[in-house]
């Protein structure tokens, strides 16, 4: 597949540069989501008000509270201010407790609902997205969206909106019961404060970014030199990758202390404006005390309200900072719903239903992104049932056949054509569910033999999937395994041989029960003696099956009712077996040529 994906293109998609939507956008589309549980969301901000309600009354119950104990003899009425006080400490955690747990259900369905959506989308995606793409771009661009999502609407909720509506109702408390000079200091302070922890953490960001980068940067060298250790000791590079490593780490002390130092003056920017609103407020509280418009407990309540003012804003900062990296990341996720497949069903497409279908190609003509021709003017015809090969030289373009029956691109010229239906024409879900693959290098899922074979039909019973394994000669090797079936083939298949690998998509094909099977290379990765089992088993699973062959070894095909000769994207030569031997023209030199080599490789075995 990476060899087909260079032929004509110059241009890769890079789907860790695809670019984010606007904050707009990404907000519309996880509104919808949030609307699903209106009442929940209800109740949250019902307790989300509550809980601050009764964090804001908390001073003026202490004012009360302070002023009572001044007189000893009034012992009910601060025991009746203390069970308040205790009372609205309680409702304030009980409030904000219960709105986690209204809301975290919304939160958690928001969060799946779009991370489904996504996932879906990039199913629905033509190959050449995905073979362009790079290595766990798009599941990391997944999980921070996710992330960022949760984190986004905790915060932006929990955090920012009830600490805006807790300095409303502040700055309100104190001019009405106060002066209005106290509702300015209280409100220009916070205002300062975020002023000044917005602009230092949008300076920050650079230092912060930088960490991040080369903190990644030394992880991916410390995991690429482990996952590579055989290939290190092969050439003794040891102190070779440790001074690399080391670099990298040296990068990242120096970007560190940057980062602390950065860090260092928010805090002291922060602390001085604190400290200077506390201070200008009790002044002004102990003034008025000293002419007696104010009670002790009132001096207490303006310095707890400036305490519970400042108390949420001590991480603007870092919330801050983590929105705009929460959205950022929602953007990028969701920004992959702006990619529209390049291969798409048409409207009221045909749905396939056969038994049987014959393939034919007419006049077919295809470049990769309109780049160098790979398929010039190609046709010929598989009849139903029928076995028809493909044969010829790498880069000749016989996976590119394969591809394009399957649909993973659309032609440029003529048509492909399965069961009378231009494919063009077909819903490829249905199109696909009539044609069965095994592929030229077989990727597995981390999983279990059986769960590898049964892909192929997920509803199939576990005699069938034995059976499957049978057809494809697997059974004597699960046999020898202590977990048979269950044994787990490591990530990708790495646990196997590339012949173990073939053997279990040759079963997954065979269980799918295709009516169209089409063979890319399908004993490539096999021995002279497990391939002559393998093709026996092969010829049971296409008869009766119209199948493709493509191959490059010639003893695979030579039991085809037709073997075409493909070179550059041009069929020089068609026949059977005997016939083409008969012309003496390319397919007799690659047989003589094959026939030769293996000679040469059993009398040296």
């Amino acid at each position: 597949m990476a060899r087909m994906r260079g032929l004509g293109s110059t241009d890769p998609i890079d789907t860790g540069k695809v670019p984010p939507i606007s904050r707009a956008r990404a907000l519309l589309i996880l509104i919808p989501h949030l609307a699903e549980f209106p009442g929940r969301v209800l109740l949250a901000l019902g307790f989300l008000i509550g809980a601050k309600l009764a964090g804001v009354a908390l001073p003026l119950v202490l004012k009360h509270l302070v002023d009572s104990l001044s007189h000893a003899s009034m012992v009910a009425v601060p025991l009746g201010l203390l069970a308040a006080y205790g009372g609205l400490r309680f409702l304030n955690v009980l409030a904000g407790e219960l709105r986690d747990v209204a809301f975290g259900r919304v939160t958690e369905r928001a969060m799946r609902r779009s991370a489904l959506r996504v996932f879906h989308h990039l199913h629905g995606l033509d190959l050449d997205f995905h073979l362009s793409r790079r290595t766990g771009a798009l599941s990391r661009d997944i999980e921070r969206g996710i992330e960022g999502i949760r984190f986004l609407l905790r915060f932006l909720l929990f955090n920012i909106f009830p600490t805006m509506l807790e300095i409303v109702l502040v700055a309100a408390i104190l001019w009405e019961k106060y002066d209005w000079r106290f509702a300015l200091i209280a409100f220009g302070a916070v205002l300062a404060y975020i002023a000044f922890s917005v602009w230092v953490t949008e300076w920050r960001i650079q230092y912060v970014r930088r960490l991040n980068q080369l903190d990644s940067s030394a992880n991916a060298r410390a995991v690429d030199a482990l996952i590579n250790y055989e290939t290190v000791k092969y050439f003794g590079n040891e102190a070779f990758e440790a001074e690399r490593y080391d670099k990298s780490l040296r990068d990242w002390e120096r970007a560190s202390a940057q980062n602390r130092v950065s860090l260092a003056a928010l805090n002291v920017g922060q602390a001085i404006i604190v400290a200077g609103g506390i201070t200008m407020m009790m002044g002004l509280a102990a003034l008025r005390v000293d002419e007696g418009r104010m009670t002790v407990g009132d001096f207490v309540a303006v310095n707890a309200f400036m305490v519970q003012l400042f108390l949420p804003l001590n991480f603007l900062g870092f919330v801050y900072r983590e929105v705009r990296r929460a959205v950022t990341d929602m953007q990028r996720m969701f920004g992959l719903l702006e990619a529209s497949p390049v291969v798409a069903d048409v409207t009221d497409g045909h749905t396939l239903a056969v038994s049987t279908a014959d393939v034919r190609f007419e006049n077919v003509s295809f470049a990769y992104q309109g780049q160098r021709e790979i398929l010039h003017d190609v046709s010929f015809a598989v009849p139903a049932g029928k076995k028809v090969a493909v044969v010829g030289s790498s880069g000749a373009g016989k996976s590119t056949l394969a591809r394009l029956l399957f649909r993973f691109y659309d032609v440029q010229g003529g048509c492909v054509r399965v069961a009378g239906y231009d494919v063009r024409q077909l819903t490829q879900r249905s199109l696909r569910a009539h044609i069965g693959v095994v592929p030229q290098d077989t990727v597995l899922f981390n999983d279990s033999i059986y769960y590898n074979i049964a892909y192929g039909r997920p509803d199939a019973g576990r005699a069938e999937v034995e059976r499957a394994a049978e057809v494809a000669h697997l059974t004597a090797f699960i046999d020898k395994l202590p977990l048979r079936y269950d044994t787990h083939v490591g990530e990708r298949g790495l646990k196997l041989s590339g012949g173990e690998k073939q053997r279990i998509a040759i079963a997954r094909a065979v269980l799918k029960n295709p009516p169209i099977l089409i063979l890319d290379e399908a004993t490539s990765s096999l021995d002279s003696a497990s391939e002559a089992a393998i093709l026996e088993a092969l010829r049971d699973a296409t008869e009766h099956r119209t199948t493709l062959t493509i191959a490059h070894r010639l003893s695979t095909v030579t039991d085809s009712d037709e073997i075409l000769v493909l070179e550059d994207g041009h069929i020089v030569e068609r026949g059977s077996h005997q016939t083409l031997l008969a012309m003496d023209g390319v397919y007799a030199r690659l047989w003589r040529l094959q026939q030769r080599s293996q000679r040469e490789a059993e009398e040296v075995s």
